[in-house]
C-alpha cells in the first residue's frame, strides 16, 4: 500500500518537471532570440509560454513537498538508514537548484520592464540552469539506490558516507541523467509541437504557430535518435549492474546463449514463462549484448524473492520503447515535409503531431515504471530490501491517506491541468491577455499602480 501510494504521488509530480525541465531551456532559446533578433513573433511565444511555465513549476513543487514527507511518514526505516546519504543530495538540490531557480523566477516572469533585457535574459538562462542541477541531484540520489557505491555500512545496518565522488558518479548515474534529461527535452518538443500543430490546422499563415511547430519538429527528428542510442547504451550498463531487472524487461526465465528478442507476450511469474512468446532468434542478445551469442540470464537465475514481477516491467519497457519509434516516425515524417516545403501545408503530420503530444508524458512515465519496478524487492540494490524499508504503520492508514491524496490531486492539480489546456488553447499570435506581466493582476480586479518616471537621475 506504501509502495502504490508513492508511486501514485511521483507520477503526477514527475509529469510537472518532465515539462518544466525542457519548458525552461526552450524559454532561454526564445528569449534569446528575441534579445538577438528582435522578432515580435519570438517574444510572443516566450510570454505565452512562460505562463505555462509558472503554473508547471507551481504544481511541480507542491507535489514535490509531498513526497518528501513520505519519507518520514511511510519509510522511515530507510530514512533511517540511508538517510546520512539521500538527506545531504536531496538537501543539496535545495540549496543549489531551488535556491537558484526561486532567486530568478520572479525576474523571469514579471522583471523585463523593470531589470532589462540581458539581465532579464540571463535570469531565463538562470532558471533552466536551476532545472538541469535540479535534475543532477535527485537523478543522483536515485540512482545510488539502484547501484550504490562510496558508503560504509555500520555494525547498527546504517549506510554511512565514505566518497561523495562515488556516491554522486555512481555506475548508473550518468546514463540516467542524460536519458531523463532528453525525455524531458522531448516530452516538451512533442507538447508544443502538438500546440503548434493545433493552431496551425485552424490558421495556416499563423507566424507564431509555424515557429514552434518548426522548432518542436527540429528537437524530434535530432534528438529522439540520440535518445535512443544512450538508451541502449543505458541497456548495457543495466545489464551489467541489474542483470535481473533486464531478465525481467525482456521476459526471459530461462539462461540463454543467443537469446532472442520476445517482442510480444504475457509472462507468467507463477509458471516461469513467457507464454505465447512472438520471438525473434538471436536478437536479443545482439541487442542486450551486441553480440548475436551472447549468455542472457534468466530470471530462473535468482531466487524468487529476489526477482522483479515481470508481467509489470516487461510491458512498460514496451510502452515507452514503441513510443519511442513512433516519436522517431513523426521526427523524419516531418524533417520529409520540411524537405518537401509541405511543413506548414502537411495536415496529416499537423493531425499525428497533435494526437502524439503527451506521448513524452506516457513514456517517462513507462519508464520510471519500468526502472523502480525492475529494482525491486530492494530499496537499495541487493543491501536493503523495500519490505524492510517500511516504517510501523499500519495499511488502513496509509489506505485512507492514499484516498485524500488521490482526492485532492485530481481536484487541484485536475484544475491546474485543465487551466494550461485553456492557456494553450488561446492562438499565440493574438495579444495575450494572460501574460504574467499584466494579465493575471488585472483579472483578479487589481489595477497595478503606473510605472513611476526616474526622478533626479535614480
Amino acid at each position: 500500500m506504501a509502495r502504490v501510494q508513492f508511486a501514485f504521488t511521483v507520477s503526477f509530480h514527475f509529469l510537472f518537471p518532465a515539462l518544466s525541465i525542457g519548458l525552461a531551456s526552450y524559454l532561454a532559446v526564445l528569449n534569446t532570440v528575441w534579445v538577438w533578433k528582435k522578432d515580435e513573433a519570438y517574444l510572443r511565444l516566450f510570454n505565452y509560454w512562460k505562463t505555462v511555465f509558472a503554473v508547471t513549476f507551481g504544481m511541480g513543487v507542491v507535489s514535490g513537498i509531498v513526497m518528501s514527507y513520505q519519507f518520514g511518514t511511510n519509510w522511515a526505516k530507510f530514512s533511517d538508514r540511508a538517510g546520512a546519504v539521500i538527506g545531504p543530495l536531496m538537501g543539496y538540490e535545495v540549496l543549489t537548484a531551488f535556491f537558484l531557480e526561486a532567486g530568478f523566477l520572479g525576474i523571469m516572469l514579471f522583471g523585463r520592464k523593470r531589470v532589462g533585457e540581458k539581465l532579464h535574459l540571463f535570469a531565463t538562462i538562470m532558471v533552466a540552469v536551476g532545472t538541469m542541477i535540479s535534475a543532477f541531484w535527485i537523478l543522483a540520489a536515485n540512482s545510488w539506490m539502484h547501484t550504490p557505491q562510496g558508503h560504509a555500512i555500520t555494525p547498527e545496518g546504517l549506510f554511512v558516507p565514505v566518497s561523495w565522488v562515488e556516491i554522486i558518479f555512481n555506475p548508473s548515474f550518468p546514463y540516467r541523467l542524460v536519458h531523463t534529461v532528453l525525455a524531458a527535452f522531448l516530452t516538451t518538443a512533442f507538447a508544443v509541437g502538438g500546440v503548434g500543430a493545433w493552431h496551425l490546422l485552424r490558421d495556416r499563415e499563423s507566424r507564431p504557430a509555424q515557429i514552434m511547430f518548426s522548432m518542436a519538429m527540429w528537437m524530434a527528428a535530432l534528438v529522439t535518435p540520440v535518445q535512443i542510442l544512450v538508451g541502449d547504451m543505458h541497456g548495457l550498463n543495466t545489464l551489467e549492474h541489474q542483470p535481473a531487472k533486464i531478465a525481467a524487461m525482456e521476459g526471459h526465465y530461462e539462461t540463454h546463449k543467443g537469446a532472442p528478442l520476445i517482442l510480444f507476450g504475457l509472462p507468467d511469474d507463477e509458471a516461469e514463462e513467457t507464454r505465447y512468446a512472438v520471438e525473434i532468434p538471436k536478437l536479443g542478445s545482439l541487442i542486450l549484448a551486441h553480440d548475436a551469442d551472447a549468455e542472457i540470464k534468466g530470471l530462473k537465475a535468482w531466487p524468487k524473492e529476489d526477482r522483479p514481477k515481470s508481467a509489470i516491467v516487461f510491458w512498460s519497457f514496451r510502452i515507452m520503447v514503441g513510443l519511442g519509434f513512433v516519436m522517431l516516425l513523426v521526427g523524419l515524417w516531418s524533417l520529409w515535409a520540411r524537405w518537401r516545403k509541405t511543413l506548414f501545408s502537411d495536415r496529416w503530420l499537423q493531425r499525428a503531431a497533435v494526437a502524439v503530444a503527451p506521448s513524452g508524458f506516457v513514456a517517462v512515465l513507462a519508464g520510471w515504471v519500468t526502472t523502480e519496478n525492475g529494482r525491486q524487492p530492494w530499496t537499495v540494490y541487493g543491501l536493503m530490501r523495500t519490505s524492510d524499508s517500511l516504517s510501523n504503520i499500519d495499511a488502513p492508514a496509509v489506505g485512507a491517506s492514499l484516498i485524500a491524496f488521490i482526492v485532492v490531486y485530481f481536484v487541484v492539480f485536475g484544475a491546474g491541468i485543465f487551466y494550461i489546456f485553456r492557456l494553450v488553447a488561446m492562438p499565440p499570435d493574438q495579444k495575450s491577455h494572460h501574460e504574467l506581466d499584466k494579465g493575471p493582476i488585472r483579472s483578479a480586479g487589481i489595477t497595478p499602480a503606473p510605472a513611476q518616471e526616474p526622478r533626479d537621475g535614480v
